[in-house]
């Protein structure tokens, strides 16, 4: 599992909660003022997960106000930008120069050294939720200046890089137990690169980013058109080739370090879903051969052979296998 600290508000006295919660934002992200009409029963929960010198920090709490004062940036300034993906209830944020509102699936991004006020709105269940994300500014392989344009942009969760971003966000948040604590520094590197390019398309500088860096970035655009379209029988190294343009010799090149080729891979993420699906007692009813087609296996006995050798049992056994357990 990746090195997670947690702080619950009901594993803390009422009398400390906020105060307590409000440190450790100052310790997460910067020194800020935070005010809140619920300070004196406050509920909140936050994850901070370390990736290196990236966090990440999925939370829960009631409607509050951040505030980054200039006082408060002299005083402290660790130099990081925080980009924030709101999931439930909204932002506003006032800035010296603009206002604006994110409503959920939209990117907010600050600088720590530049004076904010960011105000929380809660949800339908009364509470904000959100993951944020912190990155020193230093590790972006974008100058000052370009980032302080950032700071204006509405930057959409909903398409291109920033769909990808906000999916391994919430991936993240919702799966760490799938990693190692030695996975969180090439996490961390990931993160990096994809908001790189996210910020390089928004200015419409793809020049500022490494060749590295371009390359870590069609991987992860490769990966999610290949679990968006699994259920694709003709899915193949050379049509993911021609949908992005390369050839299918760079496509290999890109995943020479995978510890699998592009095709056996492909068909791992099939298995691995049919195997979910096949463990669903909602699905019970399901035919097995209408889940494998389901999943980009047309041909019951190609399927059936790949489950049985990687499995070791056909998936006509893995089923009672499961309802007797």
């Amino acid at each position: 599992m990746l090195v997670e600290s947690v702080y619950r508000s009901e594993d803390v006295p009422i009398a400390d909660r906020f105060d307590g919660w409000s440190t450790l934002v100052g310790q997460t992200h910067a020194p800020v003022d935070v005010v809140s009409d619920y300070r004196d029963d406050f509920r909140v929960l936050q994850r901070t997960l370390s990736l290196g010198a990236v966090s990440v920090w999925p939370a829960s709490f009631q409607p509050v106000l951040f505030r980054r004062t200039p006082q408060l940036i002299r005083e402290s300034d660790p130099e990081g930008l925080h980009l924030t993906l709101p999931l439930k209830g909204t932002l506003h944020v006032s800035r010296e120069r603009d206002d604006a509102s994110y409503a959920p699936y939209s990117l907010n991004v600050v600088k720590t050294s530049d004076p904010f006020e960011i105000r929380s709105i809660e949800g339908s269940d009364g509470l904000h939720t959100g993951v944020g994300l912190e990155v020193p500014a230093a590790l972006l392989p974008i100058p000052g200046p370009q980032l302080d344009r950032l700071t204006g942009l509405r930057l959409s969760a909903e398409e291109g890089f920033g769909a990808l971003l906000a999916q391994l966000l919430t991936q993240l948040a919702s799966g760490a137990h799938a990693y190692q604590p030695t996975d969180g520094p090439r996490l961390g590197k990931v993160v990096v690169d994809l908001l790189s390019a996210l910020f390089a398309h928004a200015l419409d500088a793809d020049t500022l980013l490494s060749p590295e860096t371009h390359q870590q970035t069609l991987v992860l655009r490769i990966r999610a058109f290949v679990q968006g379209n699994l259920h694709d029988p003709e899915l193949t190294p050379a049509s993911i080739a021609s949908a992005h343009h390369i050839s299918t010799s760079y496509l290999h090149r890109l995943f020479r370090h995978e510890d699998e080729t592009v095709a056996a891979w492909i068909r791992q993420q099939r298995l691995d879903h049919v195997r979910r699906d096949l463990a669903d007692p909602a699905l019970r009813t399901t035919p097995i051969h209408a889940i494998a087609a389901r999943w980009g296996f047309p041909r019951a006995a190609d399927f059936t052979r790949a489950f049985r050798t990687a499995y070791g049992m056909p998936p006509s056994d893995y089923r009672p296998t499961l309802a007797s357990e």
